[in-house]
């Protein structure tokens, strides 16, 4: 499962090209062991950046606006995070937001409307309809609910982020 995933996570990534979402390079095996060739993000994890309280408005803004562009980038391909969380967030030294783990991230029709869930199968037997995997505390209710999902959970997720980005606070 854990193998499945990773090869999931890189395949979804390496799918989308936008400057919000790590960039992947290469997936491979190489003497039986596997590798993801992506992007070095350094900086902070939006979790470390909370560990001092509320981000000031003038900083919240613009890192909501990027996350925003990126979420929508993913949605526009079709592809639903699901595991949206702080710890999944990047801040690099130039104040770029990126976009980590699409290890939970199930492949929906591009281009479908909310509320025209796709009935497609995931990728991976650990994300089955009815399987509920994800971070309690961002997972929508449908989510935590074990339900199909569409590109409004991960807005939910982006929701509980923002909250706690402008309170301090998890919602």
């Amino acid at each position: 499962d854990r193998l499945q995933r990773f090869e999931k996570e890189a395949r979804s990534a390496s799918a989308l090209n936008h400057p919000n979402i790590v960039t992947i390079y290469d997936v491979g095996t190489l003497d039986r062991v596997s590798y993801i060739a992506m992007e070095l993000v350094e900086g902070k994890t939006l979790r470390e950046l909370l560990h001092t309280g509320p981000l000031p408005l003038r900083r919240l803004l613009p890192l909501a606006a990027q996350l925003s562009d990126g979420l929508a980038k993913a949605h526009e391909a079709g592809i639903v995070h699901r595991d949206l969380k702080p710890e999944n967030v990047m801040m690099t030294k130039d104040g770029l937001v990126k976009i980590l783990d699409f290890g939970l991230a199930k492949l929906t029709q591009s281009g479908e409307e909310p509320g025209e869930e796709s009935e497609l199968p995931t990728m991976t037997r650990a994300t089955e309809p009815g399987t509920i995997l994800g971070t309690i505390g961002y997972m929508s209710p449908e989510q935590a609910s074990g339900l199909v999902l569409d590109a409004r959970s991960d807005q939910f997720s982006l929701g509980a982020i923002l909250y706690e980005m402008a309170t301090g606070r998890k919602a």
